[in-house]
């Protein structure tokens, strides 16, 4: 038991495992949008455009966390405003955002002969350094968001399956896109400190891709994944301590392991008959990138 219960005798790996928990919690509720809705690429190019403004603030002695949000929300609406350009699609439009955020950050680091073990934490984070002020930062942030995900909850369910739908039901979907947006930003911005914007997406994207097999429903998928990125967190900070590796990329490898383990079950699982559901005779939408059924996930009838 010493082995597996030794390292949380340390403050510090304490205080790593709360706010590994935190982010778990955070990742779980905007990656699950992330995952239903198609925007790995997004997440990843949202992660990195944090780049500049994280340079600016180190550069100028201000706070890491003001500067990457400053760059995010320029991310997010740099986005939202060239996705609307006629004959560009949005794959096109964040891949453009994101080379040029990036270049732009990589500029302003290369003005600093200094800057190397700051960019190595940005890139990678640095879980174990996790203070107090980071955990109250991470509860707002789960606060916030868990209060984005209920009160948005049936606009991002009908835009995630089907969007002319949305259109339907009068909720807007090009707001609801923008609040997922936000949603998106804000779970990033909370996290990367904590493993880092290459790492980040470990967490935002492997425990809800791995309960997706298995969950009856949205909520599911994020309760599920905010379990699986706990458990993720808890073996990665204890592997990490034994083995004398990077805490921030063993967290995210053990994640991604769950994935891999979890596609392996639902693949080696009998394959269940169909339900026998009433609304089978109405149209169905368009079905998620996953095999679950928009029907399976509660997405809202008119």
């Amino acid at each position: 038991m010493e082995w597996l219960t030794g390292p949380f005798e340390v403050t510090f790996v304490q205080r790593a495992l709360v706010g590994g928990l935190l982010v778990s919690a955070v990742t779980a509720l905007a990656g699950t949008w992330v995952v239903l809705r198609g925007m790995a690429f997004l997440g990843d190019a949202m992660s990195h455009g944090l780049l500049p403004g994280v340079a600016v603030a180190a550069l100028l002695g201000g706070s890491p966390l003001v500067g990457a949000a400053a760059s995010a929300v320029v991310m997010a609406a740099g986005v939202t405003l060239v996705g609307r350009t006629p004959r560009l699609s949005q794959d096109t439009s964040i891949g453009l955002l994101f080379v040029g955020m990036l270049s732009l950050g990589v500029i302003v680091v290369s003005r600093s002969q200094s800057f190397a073990v700051d960019l190595t934490g940005f890139l990678f984070g640095d879980v174990l350094a996790v203070g107090e002020e980071d955990l109250l930062v991470l509860a707002v942030a789960l606060a916030a968001a868990s209060a984005v995900t209920a009160l948005g909850h049936r606009a991002f369910v009908a835009l995630a399956f089907d969007e002319r739908k949305a259109h339907t039901l009068g909720l807007r979907p090009r707001w609801a896109h923008a609040v997922l947006l936000g949603l998106l930003t804000l779970a990033i911005v909370a996290s990367f400190h904590i493993v880092g914007t290459l790492l980040v997406l470990g967490l935002l994207i492997a425990p809800p891709a791995s309960m997706l097999p298995w969950a009856r429903g949205v909520p599911a998928v994020m309760a599920g994944a905010a379990v699986l990125g706990a458990s993720a967190t808890f073996c990665g900070l204890l592997l990490s301590w034994h083995l004398d590796t990077a805490a921030g990329a063993t967290i995210s490898a053990v994640a991604v392991a769950q994935f891999f383990l979890s596609r392996t079950a639902a693949a080696l699982r009998p394959r269940r008959a169909p339900r026998p559901v009433a609304a089978a005779a109405a149209p169905a939408p368009p079905a998620p990138a996953d095999d679950r059924s928009a029907a399976d996930l509660g997405v809202p009838r008119s």
